[in-house]
């Protein structure tokens, strides 16, 4: 099995050497499913998401809007006002089945031992902990937190039901949101280093409301403390709710395409004839597919904003103007592969080989890593240009809400 550069996301020339070796001994069936197989391998990188807390503190609820689902859906968590998970409980992304969001047991009970908690619910599996508490952090959750620290991982703290929180005070004539946050975030960290933890970090957030408060504060310091292949499965997995996940979103698709583009180069450098077409056309279909499911433009996703929106989907795909999401054909790919490859000087993939030296001078290697480039960036932005015009339209509307 060919292995993936743990430091970023592009090929190695180790791995393009291996890939060109095997691929020059198979047919074009064969070495079609070899290149299938090499790009699937990041899709394959596993995340586990372990999220704790006490009874009633909205793990459940955390869990299903962390996913991009609603209570009520297939597939959610079940929540209420009492304990509900009596056992590690593990929900599937409903797109990435590779990321796991495990609701844990509660915490806090008078019998509570940090050390035999985490052998109770298999530890080691989890890449991260969310600790969360809905009012005050107590002991437990110090207790936990040293003990997941002294094993090793991270854990972020969360104060949850913000929005709860702040209704409650809005009927007072001294009513100012950003002093009720401000003081709710000093006393929740104030709190932590009363009961033993040097320089916490508290996140607040309303799973009810998770484009607002600290939900983008808190993905973003989770994804700059994971390793660079998993900090891209949480990034295309993050629900599409903020103008800022979908730009995260963007940049992680965009950093992608050289190492596509790196594998379409070594496969035209194999001359079997009809292999570096057929693979390009696969290529380019299946991550055109990867970036309207990542940005929420697939049809599912869509019909879903539409009912939290209240937004129609004849609405919705007035807003999107690109070609990408409505489906392309063998002919309509290729016509654009032409007219991409055109527009490529001969100097320009002389350019290519000095960072590809591996190719030596096989021309049909860079002319074949320069159009498929050029095409997924095209791609890439025109797709999230829809998206956000998508997630505008749906953020207008609860704005109006509000008023």
């Amino acid at each position: 099995m060919l292995s993936q550069s743990d430091d970023d996301c592009l090929i190695t020339e180790e791995e393009m050497k291996q890939l060109i070796e095997t691929i020059s001994t198979q047919d074009i069936t064969s070495a079609a499913n070899t290149i299938n197989e090499y790009l699937k391998q990041q899709d394959r990188v596993e995340l586990n998401i372990g999220v704790t807390g006490e009874s009633g503190s909205g793990k459940s609820k955390f869990v299903n809007a962390f996913r991009g689902l609603g209570d009520e859906e297939e597939g959610s968590a079940e929540t209420g006002v009492v304990e509900t998970t009596m056992k590690p409980e593990v929900y599937c992304h409903p797109k990435y089945k590779n990321v796991k969001v495990w609701d844990l047991p509660g915490i806090g009970t008078p019998n509570f031992k940090a050390e035999n908690y985490l052998k109770q619910v298999e530890f080691d599996r989890y890449d991260f902990f969310i600790i969360i508490a809905s009012e005050r952090f107590r002991e437990c959750h110090t207790q936990l937190a040293s003990e997941i620290m002294r094993m090793g991982k991270k854990f972020y703290f969360v104060r949850s039901k913000i929005d709860v929180t702040i209704d409650g005070e809005k009927n007072k004539t001294s009513f100012d949101k950003e002093k009720i946050l401000d003081t709710t975030w000093k006393d929740c960290e104030n709190g932590l280093r009363k009961i033993g933890l040097e320089d916490p970090v508290v996140f607040l957030i309303s799973s009810s409301e998770l484009g607002s408060f600290d939900f983008n504060l808190l993905q973003e310091r989770i994804a700059k403390e994971l390793p660079q292949h998993k900090r891209h499965v949480l990034i295309l997995s993050l629900p599409n709710i903020t103008l800022e996940i979908n730009e995260r979103k963007k940049k992680a698709l965009k950093k992608n395409i050289g190492r596509i583009a790196f594998v379409s180069a070594c496969v035209a450098a194999v001359p079997v004839p009809g292999l570096s077409i057929a693979v390009d056309l696969a290529i380019i279909v299946n991550e055109i597919r990867t970036y309207c499911n990542a940005f929420g433009l697939d049809k599912k996703s869509l019909l879903n904003l539409c009912k939290r929106s209240g937004k129609s989907i004849e609405t919705l795909d007035s807003l999107m103007t690109s070609i990408w999401h409505k489906g392309l054909c063998t002919s309509s790919v290729l016509s654009m592969l032409s007219v991409a490859s055109v527009l490529i000087t001969e100097d320009v993939v002389e350019r290519v080989f000095t960072f590809i030296p591996i190719l030596g001078s096989v021309v049909a290697g860079g002319l074949s890593y320069l159009t498929v480039s050029i095409m997924l960036k095209k791609a890439l932005n025109d797709i999230a240009e829809d998206a956000r015009k998508v997630l505008m339209a749906a953020l207008e509307t609860d704005l109006e809400k509000c008023k």
